[in-house]
């Protein structure tokens, strides 16, 4: 614990500091009198714990053995008792952590903002009172499981290595089904309500998810894959987190965010190697180049940009520059299997192919990095996977109402020579007598609705589909048949209350 005159000695400060820099009390927490409001604990006091301590204190991670996430957990305290004293801040042990010169919480993060920790102190002063609403109190937990009255949509799907398992994205939690559809086989419950994206190790030790609760906070979770416990939380910025993938070594871990953003962590240690800022809008998907040396990230933006990793330096755009060369952002982006070529799809709804390396000086109205397009989608792409050796791929689209799911032949390519003859006339006319070549190999069937997801399992003998009507398609990839469908919650009907 921190001694109280720490305590004591930032919340003066901040009292005397505040005016000067404009952070005066808002004038929307006085009444029309002219007195302060009192603070709530739902509105004011939860959403900063929710985003900068709830990480390490949440069911799946009881560090301390505290809880954050209800206001009884959080008054209940933990192994070192009661985190506050109701009317008493100054015997309160909560701000014995987070004030000081150097706060014991949040553990490996920034301090709090001393706005923060008035906040909070304020809050206690008050009575620490709780105005939660009853309707949306949260209970969920691995002992007490998400309940669904309908099916979930399906953001996000992957495969284990050995592809035995099917990995879904839930609500609050992320599922594990058979390969084969034929039976649940696991459960991780999250402190994130939305899952993005998922993605296993190569090396199949973890099962890492990106996502969290819009407006408030982003989160990373790793979890054993063997032992299906959490390993780590790490909140990432104030929204949510996109686009996650792996290096091939499975030592780094690269995603994209509503912030704009694009990050790297180190896998062992959950630290941040990498951030990259170059995007002017929400970036939605990160992978690495063959070598694990750059990053290759989309975004909302129309652009797909490359990023040293160890220095975070922004390179290059991959795509072109050209005002109307791009008809839309950009959504998905992956790594063709031992090659450095990468695959994107978003808005305007066709698959492109592009070497991520630049072979050629930059001049304008070049798009020199791009090798060929494929067959339009109906709608926009939202997501795309190669096959495990790189000579197919499948793409999902959607249009609002319906979807689509296609699998291409990829075709060979030079790719460190490719586009390097010829002006700009020349490889345009390269480029459109190679996209002109037709390389669908099926029309998946059977869908009807929006789909979101696709994975393609590392066996190379079947896909999978997710999206808005919350079920699971398997098709075989030799034929492109649809093999199975199945929901992968317990759908109980909610049943409407009688006067």
């Amino acid at each position: 614990m921190r001694p109280v005159t720490w305590k004591a000695a930032v919340l003066l400060a901040a009292a005397v500091l505040w005016p000067l820099n404009g952070w005066a009390q808002d004038d929307a927490d006085k009444t029309a009198e002219g007195k302060t409001k009192p603070v709530s604990f739902y509105r004011q006091v939860r959403p900063i714990l929710q985003r900068h301590c709830s990480g390490c204190h949440f069911p799946a991670k009881k560090s301390g053995k505290l809880l954050l996430t209800s206001y009884a957990d959080f008054k209940k305290g933990g192994e070192n008792g009661a985190t506050f004293a109701p009317g008493n801040p100054t015997e309160s042990l909560i701000l014995d952590y987070i004030s000081g010169d150097d706060p014991a919480m949040p553990l490996g993060a920034d301090p709090l903002d001393p706005r923060q920790i008035d906040v909070i102190s304020r809050w206690i002063a008050q009575g620490g009172k709780d105005d939660t609403p009853p309707a949306v109190k949260d209970n969920i937990s691995a002992e007490n499981p998400p309940k669904y009255s309908l099916p979930p949509v399906i953001t996000a799907l992957a495969y284990t290595p050995d592809s035995k398992t099917l990995v879904i994205s839930g609500y609050r939690e992320i599922l594990l089904y058979a390969a084969d559809g034929s039976a649940p086989v696991g459960r991780m419950v999250g402190r994130s309500q939305r899952i993005e994206s998922v993605a296993v190790s190569p090396d199949g030790k973890l099962i890492a998810a990106t996502g969290g609760t819009p407006a408030l906070f982003g989160e990373v979770q790793f979890w054993d894959a063997a032992t299906r416990k959490l390993v780590r939380s790490i909140t990432v910025s104030y929204d949510t987190l996109f686009g996650a993938s792996f290096s091939a070594d499975s030592k780094k871990f690269a995603f994209g965010g509503a912030d704009n953003g694009v990050r790297v962590l180190n896998v062992a240690d959950g630290k941040q190697v990498m951030r990259m800022d170059a995007h002017s809008d929400w970036s939605f998907a990160a992978t690495f180049s063959v070598k694990g040396t750059h990053v290759v990230s989309v975004s909302r933006d129309r652009a797909m940009k490359l990023s040293i990793v160890e220095s975070g330096q922004f390179v290059d755009n991959v795509t072109s520059i050209t005002p109307g060369a791009l008809k839309g952002g950009l959504m998905a982006v992956q790594l063709r299997p031992g090659q450095e070529q990468v695959l994107t799809g978003g808005s305007d709804g066709t698959p492109k192919l592009y070497k991520i390396f630049r072979t050629r000086k930059r001049v304008i109205g070049d798009d020199f990095n791009h090798i060929r397009s494929f067959k339009p989608m109906p709608g926009r792409i939202f997501d795309l996977q190669f096959s495990p050796d790189g000579k197919q791929f499948v793409a999902v689209s959607s249009t609002g109402i319906s979807g689509a799911a296609r699998v291409y032949s990829v075709g060979d390519y030079d790719t460190p020579n490719i586009n390097n003859k010829g002006g700009l006339g020349d490889v345009r006319k390269q480029i459109a007598a190679r996209s002109a070549k037709s390389r669908l190999l099926h029309e998946l069937s059977g869908i009807d609705s929006p789909v979101f997801a696709v994975a393609y399992r590392p066996d190379g003998q079947q896909i999978a589909l997710g999206g808005f009507d919350g079920k699971i398609r398997l098709y075989d990839v030799k034929t492109g048949k649809q093999v199975k469908t199945f929901v992968p919650v317990k759908v109980t009907p909610a049943v409407a209350a009688t006067k």
